[in-house]
């Protein structure tokens, strides 16, 4: 029975181009407790493969974390197997706002000790005893309350290329890093202010309101379905929108746009930009912003050097590889010192 996949992200791509079919991207997330990952994940994979299904999933005891692209004329059949599961069932999709059929190219079903990497010891405190979650009205009247504090939970990649208007935006590598440092910025508001946070899709926002709310704070808020949901709403609704810039997304796309508004900068040559791109030197990989002009000088890359590797025979760029890591560790975002505007 096949549990992994057989395709290259090449032949996907390849596949997917010849079909030509439309593909919905989204996302998903719920806590609950499961009590075999492994099973868990591999009655899932099973399914979503013969389905067509792609994306990356993170399972743990804990619960589910979800980013998919579900071919379009079977998200109905997607739909009612997920509403079979107890703790899915009317889970909140949330659809993306820009869709493409290669935002996924592998289906990677992972048991992970945790959904989102938080640093927490979930067993001291309360992880049910959430923030107050609020829709795109409400959250709108909340930030332009003087006695709000509003928080950005995402990271400094994510951050830069869009963010709501008077957001507190940590700059921070990663959501763990997060935690302590905003507790201590606004340790001296833990009752007197409400506190209001948001991130993606808001899995993030989940965990961080309960711990929050733990180490004291009184008036903690949530955005429901994170800036996601919030675009979708702010559309149907005629809304305000609050949110300046792109949001930064974690599949091939990288980012969604839903202002106009360019607030970030080339990390080369520091002209107005917003493009996400990874250095095109595999052993790099770097993920930085790089406008269209330093794009064709440094043909992809970050550096001269990694221009030099990256012009090299495929075969002679594999040789210098060999024998070196090549993880998430190494893999920095958006900061390196051959990054003139970023570092």
């Amino acid at each position: 029975m096949q549990l992994y996949n057989k395709l290259s992200a090449k032949e996907r791509e390849a596949l997917l181009e010849e079909a030509g079919e439309d593909r919905l991207t989204l996302s998903f997330y719920a806590y609950a407790k499961i009590g075999n990952p492994e099973l868990f994940r591999n009655h899932l994979f099973i399914a979503w493969d013969q389905m067509d299904v792609l994306g990356r999933i993170y399972v743990a005891h804990e619960g589910i974390n979800a980013q998919l692209s579900v071919p379009a004329k079977r998200f109905a059949e997607f739909k009612a197997f997920i509403d079979e599961i107890y703790f899915l069932e009317n889970v909140r999709l949330n659809i993306a706002i820009e869709h493409d059929i290669k935002s996924f190219l592998k289906l990677k079903v992972k048991v992970r000790t945790k959904i989102v990497a938080d640093g927490l010891n979930d067993e001291t405190f309360d992880v049910t005893n959430k923030g107050i979650h609020v829709d795109a009205s409400k959250f709108n009247e909340l930030i332009n309350d003087p006695n709000t504090i509003l928080v950005d939970m995402r990271n400094h990649y994510e951050s830069e290329i869009g963010h709501f208007q008077g957001a507190i935006t940590p700059d921070v590598d990663t959501f763990r890093d997060s935690l302590d440092i905003i507790e201590e910025d606004l340790k001296e508001h833990k009752e007197d202010k409400n506190l209001v946070m948001y991130c993606t899709g808001g899995i993030r926002c989940e965990k961080a309101s309960a711990y929050y709310k733990h180490r004291g704070f009184k008036n903690v808020y949530q955005l429901e379905g994170g800036i996601i949901e919030y675009t979708r709403q702010v559309d149907n609704q005629k809304l305000e929108n609050k949110f300046i810039g792109k949001n930064f997304v974690f599949d091939h796309r990288r980012s969604e746009r839903i202002s106009e508004d360019v607030i970030a900068h080339c990390h080369q040559c520091g002209k107005p930009c917003d493009t996400h791109v990874n250095c095109a030197n595999e052993a790099c990989h770097l993920l930085f912003i790089q406008c269209k002009e330093c794009a064709e000088k440094m043909n992809d890359c970050c550096s001269k050097n990694c221009k030099e590797i990256a012009a090299l025979p495929y075969e002679e760029q594999k040789a210098l590889r060999k024998g070196k890591g090549a993880s998430n560790k190494i893999f920095k975002k958006g900061r390196s010192e051959v990054l003139r505007f970023k570092q």
